[in-house]
């Protein structure tokens, strides 16, 4: 039987990345995603419901995460769902659900988001997107087709 594994999540992030590098020197980031969801009750009463969402993010993803987002930065991530399963030091068996992210686009402009005055944001873009998986040594080049630079409105 075939099988789908694909999560698109738009949401706020809760926390500051958490970068950090592996042994061989790869990037991997830690993100906490808040995602809304409004929606009528039975008795047509709104209600707001948050659902957190762990998500992990590998390669250059990681790096421009930790260097362009901080806390309250909306993103759009795409990726799938992982298990993680481990046993606790009190014998336990435990598990958790996660997101492994493929691609994350920032969203918002500047000054939008947590921290002071919101996170920098490259200049000459106002959306960014990153895919990854990007080696840790390779210069990062723009997706194709979206404009990089000047005043020009591009339709």
């Amino acid at each position: 039987m075939a099988s789908f594994n694909r999560v698109i999540l738009l949401g706020n992030l809760t926390r500051d990345p958490e970068l950090r590098y592996l042994t061989n020197g790869t990037a991997v980031s830690d993100i906490g995603l808040a995602v809304n969801d409004r929606r009528k009750n039975a008795n047509g009463e709104w209600i707001e419901e948050t659902t957190f969402v762990d998500v992990t993010l590998w390669g250059r993803t990681a790096e421009v995460a930790g260097e362009y987002l901080s806390k309250g930065s909306p993103v759009l991530i795409e990726g799938r769902l992982k298990l993680d399963s481990w046993e606790s030091q009190d014998g336990q068996k435990r598990s958790k659900l996660r997101v492994v992210c493929d691609r994350m686009q920032m969203l918002g402009g500047r000054g939008q988001g947590g921290g002071e005055g919101g996170a920098p944001r490259p200049a000459a873009r106002r959306d960014s997107q990153y895919s990854q998986p990007a080696p840790p040594d390779e210069a990062f080049e723009p997706p194709q087709g979206e404009p990089t630079g000047g005043n020009e409105i591009p339709f």
